[in-house]
């Protein structure tokens, strides 16, 4: 250094001391405005809307009325034994079909409403329908269940096993469908569109079995009604908070499950990776989260951070202003984020005169001979 004279040494760093002054005068330093909040004093209507991870709710609220295995439907096929007494022959066991009007044809003993019923309720319905008729004085009957109609279910959108799935009559339920295809997706959205087809019937009401003039005991066919083909919407998180009962899914229904689309949180600024990063559903999102996503920040002194939120009701966004400091010491000050938001890390007086030192640094590096 001592070889090269002294003006040539000045000549050399003057860029640099320019580039620190242009930089430390240039700054935006922004303003406040009637948009401007600071993370402590957000007003509650702008904190983060809540994104819904649905695969972590209770599900029981879309699942219906427990039927078991043994509850009679419409289309069920039962198998019947009939024997005269307790001493008897039984009498070979003979398939018999459920209509889809709750009623089953049995031989010698006539028509007989049987949907609705349990097994055991149904064995003492056809033995009073043969004692009142007068074919048997102690009639022992075994009734069991042969084959369930099913219901075939197409399930697509958010679940982990789209595709067709077969459920039993009793058992087809929305909760039901969900589960056979494997359960909800990580993406999966809050709504779920169920689409009937025309001419279905629904599912028997389960109400008590009630005696007939004429001693036959008679199921309640209250519930069975035609539906026309039409779509309706079920929102997951409503009905998990409302506890009501599941949807009824007819033969040939389909559901589709939404997949959420969430607008991507956006870094940029004083940060090493700036870009567009997928809003996580599993956990809320922070603004130091979101600073990790982009690998931190490129200046050791930034500490000014905007978070810019804007939603469709909204003429203009609002800009909330996060301290980095503040918020490694305090989760107020930590503001959660909400997909779409955009967060900038700003450049301020300390920021720009560290950068300018790193220039003058690299330019007096630079005036140095290598010879």
């Amino acid at each position: 250094m001592d070889d090269i004279p002294y003006d040539h040494r000045v000549t050399m760093s003057r860029p640099a001391i320019w580039v620190m002054l242009v930089l430390s005068w240039g700054l935006t330093i922004g303003c406040a405005g009637p948009n401007m909040y600071r993370a402590r004093d957000l007003p509650p209507q702008l904190a983060a809307i809540p994104v819904p991870n649905v695969k972590r709710l209770d599900l029981s609220g879309l699942a219906g009325p427990s039927t078991g295995s043994e509850f009679i439907q419409p289309g069920d096929v039962l198998e019947l034994s009939i024997a005269g007494g307790l001493g008897a022959d039984m009498m070979d066991g003979f398939p018999i079909r459920v209509g889809d009007d709750g009623r089953a044809l049995i031989p010698d003993v006539g028509v007989l409403s049987l949907a609705g019923l349990e097994l055991a309720d149904a064995e003492a319905a056809i033995s009073a329908a043969c004692i009142h008729r007068g074919l048997y004085l102690q009639p022992h009957v075994v009734v069991t269940m042969k084959q369930q109609r099913r219901n075939r279910i197409m399930v697509v959108g958010a679940v982990e096993e789209p595709g067709i799935v077969e459920l039993p009559r009793g058992q087809s339920y929305l909760l039901d469908a969900v589960v056979a295809a494997g359960g909800l997706s990580e993406d999966a959205g809050a709504n779920i569109d169920i689409r009937a087809p025309a001419g279905t019937q629904g599912l028997i009401a389960s109400n008590p079995a009630t005696m007939g003039a004429d001693g036959v005991i008679a199921a309640s066919t209250q519930g069975l009604a035609a539906m026309p083909a039409r779509s309706q919407r079920v929102n997951i998180v409503d009905a998990v908070s409302s506890g009501a009962n599941g949807q009824y899914l007819n033969d040939n229904s389909v559901i589709v499950v939404e997949q959420q689309e969430l607008a991507p949180v956006q870094v940029i600024g004083l940060v090493k990776d700036p870009g567009e990063f997928d809003y996580p559903v599993k956990r809320p999102l922070t603004v130091l989260g979101a600073l990790a996503l982009a690998g931190g920040c490129s200046n050791p002194f930034a500490d000014k951070i905007y978070v810019i939120r804007q939603r469709p009701e909204m003429s203009d966004p609002a800009v909330i202003e996060v301290s980095l400091k503040a918020a490694k010491q305090s989760g107020d000050e930590n503001v959660q984020l909400e997909p779409g938001d955009v967060v900038s890390v700003e450049r301020t007086v300390n920021t720009a005169m560290w950068d300018a030192i790193n220039i003058v640094r690299f330019s007096l590096g630079s005036s140095v001979p290598l010879f």
